[in-house]
């Protein structure tokens, strides 16, 4: 009996791992020389910046980033000024996250970057690709959603 191969380079998770990390890297170089700022630090940054005031945890939920790379950028883009922490008046354990002015400049310096890096990725594919890999996209993860 022949033992079965899992050819990776065709296996779709493997290739969406790939593409996800390839695109990423790819724009990571915007934030990076513009602001210096790391994956996890933009992830936070822009979550704050589309929903306002967060928690630690909801930002984890909303980025999909481990509790410590959370907590690290949280604390870098606290000691840059971009961001405070005000604690919890029923829960002092639990502290909300929202953008100072300066962090909310720099998220909207950042805004038309991610939609142009967006515009430029889309026009590599055709209108029907387009709209196919949207389709396909939403419907993967309307599939995927864990209840809560």
């Amino acid at each position: 009996m022949e033992t079965e191969i899992l050819e990776l380079e065709s296996f779709l998770p493997y290739r969406l791992y790939r593409l996800a990390d390839a695109v990423s890297r790819e724009f990571s170089g915007i934030y990076k020389q513009r602001h210096g700022l790391t994956r996890p630090e933009w992830r936070t940054l822009s979550g704050l910046g589309q929903r306002g005031t967060m928690t630690a945890t909801e930002l984890g939920e909303q980025s999909a980033m481990h509790k410590t790379k959370v907590s690290r950028a949280v604390a870098e883009l606290e000691r840059r000024r971009w961001l405070t922490r005000t604690p919890d008046e029923n829960d002092r354990r639990v502290e909300h996250l929202a953008l100072t002015r300066a962090g909310l400049a720099a998220y909207r310096e950042m805004v038309p970057l991610a939609k142009a890096f967006e515009r430029e990725l889309l026009e590599k594919l055709s209108n029907g690709d387009r709209a196919a890999i949207k389709v396909a996209l939403a419907a993967l993860e309307s599939r995927l959603q864990k209840p809560k």
